[in-house]
């Protein structure tokens, strides 16, 4: 519905024996849009896996590959935006679930309210119009009259003419739709070649596709006071078939973390 198959299928058929197909009459609307007027009821993941689901009713197979995407603030950078991106294979024949994830902040989500056209202009430059969409409505929470989708200045500036004449001012926001968001299209990529690369990762102990990183351990320890730091000491790898579970210690090559990085050395 979206497009993602343009950065998705591509990574998939070059990587393994396979055909992508789209389901014909899949609305993943139904399931919550970005800008509220549908609401989101469930998690990302739980969205990916009905997404997935759905897609399998439709098409009369056992695999699947869907995305969900959320934006917000980081959970660790301070002020900044992010974009949180899974991907997921879901393999009923053989009762597997892979699930790769790209956080980025490479993203131009943003909303505000405009009272004129010279905060039109530069909310739509700053967020990479027109080669990236824009959404307008009357209010954040009103859905009466909205427009989605606008990737021409003369759509944009007439949609918001009329707004501002019924309204007094305008609620503008970026349209995070893939196909209306490169930015938002390249991380997806990013989120499939992880994907891949646990498609092709299998566990030591029962072969099943899919081992990979479950859980990143902090507590590197900092190389002036040897306390433990919030940088990751190592990684956690299991199966979800056979439970086999493995640790990588120092999986980015480095035993102690600079100063600058620790608490106690650098309040």
């Amino acid at each position: 519905m979206h497009k993602k198959e343009s950065v998705i299928a591509p990574l998939l058929e070059d990587s393994f024996n396979l055909k992508c197909i789209v389901p014909s009459e899949f609305n993943s609307d139904s399931l919550g849009t970005f800008s509220g007027e549908i609401e989101r009821k469930s998690d990302p993941l739980s969205s990916l896996r009905q997404k997935c689901l759905i897609a399998l009713k439709t098409s009369n197979t056992d695999l699947a590959i869907a995305s969900e995407g959320s934006f917000g603030a980081h959970p660790s950078l301070f002020f900044a935006q992010a974009n949180d991106e899974l991907v997921m294979l879901l393999d009923t024949n053989n009762e597997i679930e892979i699930v790769a994830r790209e956080l980025s902040t490479e993203t131009n989500f943003a909303a505000q309210t405009i009272k004129n056209e010279a905060e039109l202009i530069e909310f739509a430059e700053r967020v990479q119009f027109p080669s990236h969409g824009i959404i307008i409505r009357t209010d954040e929470k009103d859905y009466s009259k909205i427009y989605k989708g606008i990737t021409k200045w003369e759509d944009l500036k007439f949609h918001f003419d009329e707004i501002k004449k019924e309204n007094g001012t305008v609620y503008i926001e970026t349209d995070m739709r893939a196909l209306f968001n490169p930015t938002r299209m390249k991380n997806i990529e990013k989120a499939t070649a992880k994907l891949i690369e646990k498609m092709k990762s299998c566990c030591p102990n029962c072969q099943t596709p899919g081992f990979g990183i479950s859980e990143a351990i902090p507590g590197l320890p900092c190389e002036w006071c040897g306390k433990p730091t919030a940088s990751v000491l190592k990684y956690r790898l299991n199966c979800k078939k056979c439970s086999y579970l493995e640790e990588k210690l120092y999986p980015n090559n480095k035993t102690v973390e600079s100063p600058e990085f620790c608490d106690n050395c650098n309040p």
